[in-house]
């Protein structure tokens, strides 16, 4: 005989012509091995109520009978697995019999007013639309024999708890008594022991108040000698402090008298510097009358210089022609300005992209501090999960030492451990899932971080780049005016207006370092190209600076294109002069 189930279940009983009302009634499910005559297997289950002796159901379920069950109820496995599923149907009740709404129910029927004759016992799945039968067995009600087997049973087995719980108690106190009279003997010997801790006591405080008389008179006698001894120290002292005194007021008498000396000293010297100041000025009233005269000289020069002026008039025509090339140069200063405002506005693109993406990084981090509230509030629900499952633990202890209410109370224990269990596990997982969430987080910030990283990079290089053309610029407005003020003055025969609308549409201004000659600007090197192996002669006698760094000629790929002085010229039309000879100018091929 093998016992497989043995456990109380809350079943909704119901008999005719009566109301449904709940008891808890045990469930016990053994399995009966025979061998005599036949080797054959029988299940039996038995429903018995710890309150009421009388009250016992026996089903027994044979191979042959189970294969009638099986068609009459369509179970789909065969007698070995049965016991086991109809103890998982039986767990799942007892999981759910706390619940407000369970999902599985054991009934049992009878159509008797008083469960009388058979009964049917039935393990119901409930939903939302109809009541599953899952299987119901027959069983019937125990004859006067059978309850006398089962009641001589029951009173065998509490016999034998009887005696093994009289033999418990016997050691128990067998133990107490002897611990009792152990205990008693060492009291014994320890009060015996503190009477002669208490003589010994009284005998050493005694002796220790005699020296400690002693010691302080000794004491005292030791401190009035060095009390004594300290007044001669202090009177020296005093003493030789007054003497000290005395020396430095002496010294500092003397320092006095010097100081005095030099001031003296010093005021002399302020009335000689006084002196001095007015011989200067006296010298200023002379160069005053001198720069009178020179302002006569001023005048006279002016004179000269009207007549000056006539010449200048004819220069002026020149410089109306200059004027014209200054047009030009001036509209493509306009189109440089128009596109340093495009990149102006790149900037600002790129600016606002920043203050997006500092603005995410802030979210980020509220997200991630709100992150680890959760997951401090998680680690703190995990302590106090530790805290409940040690208490269950020992309550658990305690609990074993009552056998007589052992059933009730491990039913009730194992239905909170499991609770716990799952909460845990389901904790565990909320620790595992935020855990994740923080780990992508931290990815995507990082991410952040480098883009922003790149971005003021790229901002950085763009600024270069400004920075650059605006060196460029400025130089050649500074090329430009050196080379107006060094041009000699000249008829106006001598100058004439390039062929703007001769030369290539779309011309661009390549700048080459400048290596075999140093005295040629970056500009004049527009027109020749690297090909080209004649010698240039300078377009000016006394010399020409010599050009930017080579740094600033440097072709980069990420840099804006710099287009030349010339690529808007040909839309422009100018008259042309027809002269002689023809002077190479530095801005413009001829």
């Amino acid at each position: 005989m093998e016992k497989l189930f043995n456990k109380r279940l809350q079943v909704n009983v119901r008999c005719k012509d009566s109301e449904d009302r709940k008891a808890t009634i045990r469930v016990t499910i053994e399995l009966q091995l025979t061998t005599s005559p036949v080797h054959r297997r029988d299940l039996l289950v038995r429903l018995t109520d710890d309150v009421d002796p009388y009250f016992l159901f026996n089903l027994s379920i044979s191979e042959e009978d189970f294969q009638s069950l099986k068609v009459q109820q369509g179970l789909l496995i065969d007698f070995a697995s049965f016991p086991q599923k109809f103890i998982d149907l039986l767990n799942l009740c007892l999981s759910e019999q706390e619940s407000d709404n369970p999902r599985f129910l054991l009934q049992l029927s009878c159509q008797s007013p008083m469960l009388d004759g058979s009964a049917s016992f039935s393990v119901v799945e409930t939903n939302a639309f109809k009541h599953l039968n899952h299987l119901s067995l027959k069983l019937l009600q125990g004859t006067d024999k059978e309850i006398k087997d089962y009641l001589s049973v029951c009173l065998s087995s509490l016999k034998e708890e009887k005696q093994s719980l009289e033999i418990k108690l016997k050691k128990t106190e067998d133990d107490l008594s002897r611990q009792l009279s152990y205990a008693q003997q060492t009291l014994s010997e320890k009060t015996r022991e503190l009477d002669k801790l208490r003589s010994e006591w009284t005998s050493q405080t005694s002796s220790l108040s005699s020296r400690h008389s002693q010691d302080l008179m000794s004491e005292r006698e030791n401190a009035l000698e060095i009390q004594t001894r300290l007044q001669q120290q202090n009177d020296q002292l005093r003493q030789e402090l007054e003497s000290a005194h005395k020396k430095s007021t002496q010294q500092l008498q003397s320092r006095l008298a010097e100081l005095e000396a030099s001031n003296r000293e010093l005021t002399e010297r302020k009335y000689k510097s006084e002196s001095t100041i007015r011989d200067l000025k006296i010298k200023l009233v002379g160069a005053e009358e001198e720069s009178q005269r020179s302002k006569q000289q001023v005048l006279s020069l002016r004179r000269e210089n009207g007549t000056l002026d006539t010449e200048c008039h004819e220069k002026e025509r020149l410089v109306s022609q200059l004027q014209m090339r200054v047009a030009v140069l001036e509209q493509e200063m306009k189109d440089k300005e128009q596109l340093m405002c495009r990149t102006k506005e790149v900037l600002e693109a790129t600016q606002q992209q920043k203050d997006s993406m500092e603005g995410n990084a802030e979210s980020k981090e509220l997200q991630i501090r709100k992150l680890e509230a959760t997951v401090k509030s998680l680690s703190e629900e995990l302590i106090k999960a530790n805290g409940i499952i040690k208490k269950l633990q020992g309550e658990l202890r305690n609990l074993v030492e009552k056998i007589k209410i052992k059933n009730t109370v491990t039913v009730s224990q194992e239905k909170v451990l499991q609770d716990t269990s799952d909460k845990l596990q389901s904790v565990k997982r909320d620790l595992q899932d935020t855990q994740q969430q923080l780990l992508h987080k931290n990815e995507h910030v990082s991410k952040l971080k480098e883009q922003l990283e790149t971005t003021v990079q790229k901002l950085n290089e763009s600024k270069e780049v400004l920075k650059t053309n605006e060196n460029v610029i400025n130089w050649l407005n500074k090329q430009l005016n050196e080379k107006q003020l060094s041009r000699k003055p000249q008829s106006p025969e001598q100058f004439e207006t390039p062929s703007v609308l001769s030369t290539t549409a779309g011309m661009r201004a390549q700048f080459y370092p400048i290596t075999g000659k140093p005295g040629m600007s970056p500009v004049e090197a527009i027109d020749m190209s690297p090909v080209e192996q004649r010698p240039m002669q300078p377009s000016n006698k006394l010399g020409e600076p010599a050009g930017l760094e080579s740094k600033y000629f440097e072709r980069r790929d990420d840099s804006i294109p710099l287009h030349g002085l010339l690529s808007n010229l040909h839309h422009r039309e100018f008259p042309q002069r027809q002269s002689k000879h023809s002077i190479p100018s530095a801005y413009f091929s001829a």
